[in-house]
C-alpha cells in the first residue's frame, strides 16, 4: 500500500492472532528502517532487545498492564536508550563521530560542540540524557511502526509499563541503560475503529 494508506491502516492494535507469526524476512525489514533512521548527532542513542520467547513475554506481561498484546503480538520490541554511554566525554561519542572520517581539528570540534550543547541542558537534571535518547528512540519506533503498517503488519506503541519491573527482568539497572518504550508487532484479530483526529485547521497555521 502507498503511504497515506498505511497511515489510515495504522492504529494501536490491542489483540493480535496468537501464533501467527511475522514472516523472518519481514521482521527483520522492520529492524532494519529502525537502525536506518535518524538521531541527532548520529548518535543511535538506543538499542533493542528482541522479545520472541513465549515464556518471556507471559513473565513481562504483569510488568506491563496486565496488557493482551503483550503476549498475543508475534514480536515484542523493547526499546533501550544508552543512558551513560552518549554523556559527554565517552570513548563511544568520540567514536561515533570519528565514523565520519573528519580530519581531528573538525572532530575536536564536533565533540566540544556535542558537549556544550548537552551539558547545559543536562545540568541539574539527572534524567536528560534518558530522556534525550528516549526522544530519538520514538523517531525510529514511528518509522518501523509505519514502515511495518506498508507491509499490512500491525503495532502498538506502550508506554504503560513498570519500568524498573520490565528492567529487572531483562537485566538492565535503569541507569547506564533504561527500558523506555515498548512496541508490539503482529496482526490483527479485530478491524480497526475509526481513525479520529482533529481537522487540518486546528493543528496546522500558515505564517
Amino acid at each position: 500500500m502507498d503511504f497515506l494508506e498505511a497511515m489510515n491502516f495504522r492504529h494501536a492494535c490491542k489483540i493480535f492472532k496468537e501464533g501467527e507469526k511475522i514472516p523472518e524476512k519481514l521482521f527483520e525489514n522492520i529492524l532494519e528502517v529502525g537502525r536506518l533512521s535518524p538521531s541527532s548527532f548520529g548518535m543511535e542513542p538506543w538499542e533493542l532487545l528482541v522479545v520472541q520467547s513465549q515464556e518471556l513475554k507471559e513473565t513481562l506481561r504483569p510488568f506491563c498492564w496486565n496488557q493482551v498484546q503483550i503476549t498475543s503480538c508475534s514480536d515484542l520490541l523493547v526499546f533501550v536508550t544508552k543512558n551513560k554511554l552518549i554523556e559527554p566525554g565517552s570513548a563511544y561519542v568520540e567514536k561515533m563521530f570519528k565514523r565520519k572520517d573528519m580530519p581531528q581539528e573538525m572532530l575536536d570540534v564536533y565533540v566540544k560542540l556535542y558537549a556544550d550543547f548537552l551539558g547545559a541542558k543536562a545540568e541539574g537534571n539527572p534524567s536528560f540524557y534518558k530522556d534525550w535518547a528516549a526522544k530519538q528512540a520514538y523517531i525510529a519506533a514511528g518509522n518501523m511502526m509505519t514502515y511495518a503498517a506498508t507491509e499490512g503488519i500491525d503495532s502498538c506503541p506502550i508506554e504503560g509499563f513498570d519500568q524498573s519491573g520490565v528492567e529487572k527482568i531483562l537485566g538492565l539497572d535503569g541507569k547506564e541503560k533504561s527500558a523506555v518504550l515498548i512496541v508490539t508487532f503482529g496482526y490483527r484479530v479485530n478491524e480497526q475503529p475509526a481513525k479520529t483526529r482533529l481537522p487540518m485547521s486546528e493543528i496546522c497555521r500558515y505564517l
